[in-house]
């Protein structure tokens, strides 16, 4: 159950300020009256909320004996608190005088309600209720004899509007409807729940079956000041495992040890779990929550997919490979048969190079990495390979050597347009566009046939240029029709490919310092010196293809040695910016928006073309640096480029699955980002920054 109150300003604040004093007081007393034993009398009554201590018949030798305290208010306006009172608030503090080796455990309680007032969430019982107090009886005792069990409890009596602190004297007497109090009681699950903190919020997976149905679901956590109370918390499914994630307390420690808590499942009823550190399954079904009520329809998403796709044929950082594309529209009109086969191979290319993608993805995260879209360009060996190719795939189109096999030949069939498509996915996916970031985004939380069936749809949006030319003469007719000239063409996309390498090799350096850079080099001198020779035998007619390897060998070995040795681990410091940004981590953002200053957070990477081109033309602007430092414009950038796992979960929280990500958090520590366009324009910060002055 959850209530929620909103009151103007000034009551919210004199109530939160009326509720911190009244929990310092109580604090205080109950100290001093715990070091002093048990007060002589009550200080201030139990008149709003009556309390009275019941024992559940005589206690056994060697066994757990239960005592209750009965919660009754005098009206219906009064309520009390569970342990954790949350936001504000004082939970119950007991003090009990039992016989010498008896031990007084943690008290059990019902599932709390919630209660939000202007932001603040309390955790409270309305009504009369009952706490458990298990004793464990030491084997010796008299079980002939009840002692007389005396004590002291302080608590707090609230309304919407004002809090007392109340106290009695406590006496144990036989009676009550135990059986009826322990099944309001949340039980303990029996297998044990994990909890790993990952970003800016943790992460729970609580063994609960699927079968189990949520109406409401909410976890109150049992730490103090781990979690955002009031924050929205999202659940999902992974077959009998619910994961809860809940964003943490910008102001907490942001650790714990251990974890305990009530999961309510929704009208009054729910389990108590204990958590310890271990792995969360990734994925699932989500089922409540901010993310899940605003993850769109199946269909959308679909869309998005399939729309962020083909606009990854027009976005800058996809133009290095349009070379071959170019090529492949020019051949794609010399006979309708043909132009529907090699259609429907590079379509199958892109398409299976998508979701081959998205499946490793998708087993990386489940494996328990922290890895998100473009993974493949964090791994510096992935990126040397495409160094390679693209030096290959440019002495090719410079006429260096002849590939008939594969489609950036001007000979390719089938199997090269399938080899074209490969390749031209792989290339192209880590970029994020429009449509194409809320898809991916969602499909890191979908289960996995949906998410697959998302990323097959990339891939056909990628390629659907190229299928409808196969399958739409009209379209084919509008080509010019093959020539000599297509040879020369050819060679002029040497040149793009060319600088496409450049790209890449600054990329190697970049990723993995300058000798392993070096050394990179020295790997495509040797690949492109073993495809000269090739080449030359080709011309002559001779047997080409293993004089590369006997050429490149050597090259090859060396790299695999060498370049293992000598690599950098990146520093993830920032690069030069006008903005001086600080390097991004939770601790540093809370810190940025603890001090009232807007904060403008972006996430990057070297191999982002899209991020690099926004940053040239956007971010790095005079006039954009000048409006940010008059509105005091705290500046964070995270950078992407190698692999790390706290950027990787922020930008899974997020709901974004790759770079770029703008992110825009007004004045106020309290203020919730705005989520920028992909495509930046100088006007656009500009605008965000006036908005604070």
């Amino acid at each position: 159950m959850s209530r929620a109150r909103n009151f103007p300003l000034p009551i919210r604040q004199f109530a939160a300020w009326v509720l911190a004093l009244i929990a310092s007081l109580t604090l205080a007393g109950a100290a001093m009256a715990y070091e002093e034993g048990v007060p002589a009398e009550a200080r201030y009554g139990d008149d709003n909320i009556a309390v009275e201590l019941l024992a559940d018949a005589a206690p056994q030798a060697g066994r757990e004996w239960m005592l209750a305290l009965r919660f009754i208010p005098k009206s219906s306006q009064w309520h009390g608190y569970w342990s954790n009172p949350g936001d504000a608030g004082q939970g119950m503090r007991l003090f009990l005088d039992l016989p010498e080796g008896w031990q007084m455990g943690a008290p059990l309680y019902p599932v709390p309600q919630r209660l939000t007032i202007s932001g603040l969430m309390n955790h409270i019982y309305e009504g009369s209720y009952t706490v458990l107090v298990p004793v464990t009886v030491p084997a010796d005792a008299d079980p002939d004899t009840l002692p007389r069990v005396t004590g002291h409890v302080e608590y707090l009596a609230c309304t919407d509007e004002i809090c007392v602190p109340q106290d009695k004297l406590l006496t144990a007497r036989t009676g009550g409807d135990f059986a009826r109090w322990r099944a309001q009681v949340a039980p303990l699950i029996d297998a044990q729940a994990r909890f790993a903190i990952v970003g800016t919020a943790v992460h729970i997976a609580i063994p609960l079956p699927a079968s189990v149905g949520l109406t409401d679901p909410h976890v109150f956590i049992a730490n103090d000041r781990l979690v955002a109370y009031a924050a929205a918390q999202t659940f999902r499914r992974a077959g009998d495992v619910l994961v809860a994630e809940i964003p943490l307390d910008e102001y907490g420690e942001a650790k714990a040890d251990a974890l305990d808590g009530i999961l309510a499942f929704g009208d009054g009823v729910g389990v108590r779990f204990a958590a310890q550190p271990g792995d969360i399954p990734t994925g699932g079904e989500l089922v409540a929550g901010r993310q899940g009520a605003a993850t769109p329809p199946l269909w959308t998403l679909i869309l998005g997919a399939l729309a962020g796709g083909l606009l990854l044929n027009i976005m800058p950082c996809v133009f290095p490979i349009l070379s071959l594309k170019a090529i492949a529209l020019a051949r794609a009109g010399e006979s309708e048969a043909r132009a529907r086969a090699e259609g429907l191979a590079y379509t199958a290319g892109v398409v299976l190079a998508c979701v081959a993608l998205g499946a490793a993805l998708l087993g990386l995260r489940a494996a328990g990495e922290q890895v998100g879209w473009a993974f493949q360009l964090q791994e510096p060996g992935v990126v040397v390979l495409l160094l390679v190719l693209a030096a290959a795939i440019t002495a090719n189109f410079a006429g260096l050597f002849e590939l008939p096999a594969i489609s950036v030949s001007m000979g390719g069939d089938r199997t090269g347009a399938f080899a074209t498509g490969l390749l031209a996915a792989f290339v192209a996916t880590p970029c994020t566009g429009p449509f194409m970031a809320a898809a991916l985004g969602a499909a890191l939380l979908l289960p996995v046939p949906q998410a697959l069936l998302l990323f097959a749809l990339l891939g056909l949006g990628l390629a659907l240029p190229f299928l409808l030319l196969g399958f739409v003469p009209p379209l084919r007719r509008m080509l010019p029709r093959p020539g000599a000239w297509m040879e020369r063409f050819r060679r002029i996309m040497a040149i793009p490919m060319g600088l496409t390498g450049l790209a890449l090799l600054w990329l190697v350096v970049q990723v993995g310092g300058r000798p392993f850079g070096l050394i990179a080099m020295l790997l495509v001198a040797g690949v492109l010196l073993g495809l000269f020779v090739v080449g030359r035998l080709q011309r002559g007619g001779k047997m080409a293809w293993p004089a590369l390897s006997l050429v490149a060998a050597p090259f090859v070995a060396f790299a695999g040695i060498a370049l293992p040795s000598v690599y950098e681990s990146r520093s993830g410091a920032p690069d030069e910016s006008i903005h001086n940004p600080q390097p991004f981590s939770r601790a540093a953002l809370a810190d940025a928006r603890a001090s009232g200053k807007p904060v403008f957070l972006w996430f990057t990477a070297d191999w982002c073309v899209t991020c690099k081109v926004n940053e040239a033309a956007a971010i790095e602007r005079e006039g954009v640096r000048a409006a940010f430092a008059e509105a005091g414009v705290v500046t964070m950038v995270g950078d992407w480029t190698a692999r790390d796992p706290e950027i990787t979960a922020f930008l899974t929280q997020q709901g974004a699955a790759g770079v770029p990500l703008y992110l825009w958090y007004p004045a106020g520590a309290s203020s919730a980002p705005q989520q920028l366009p992909q495509v930046l324009t100088p006007d656009v910060l500009e605008r965000q920054a006036s908005g604070n002055r």
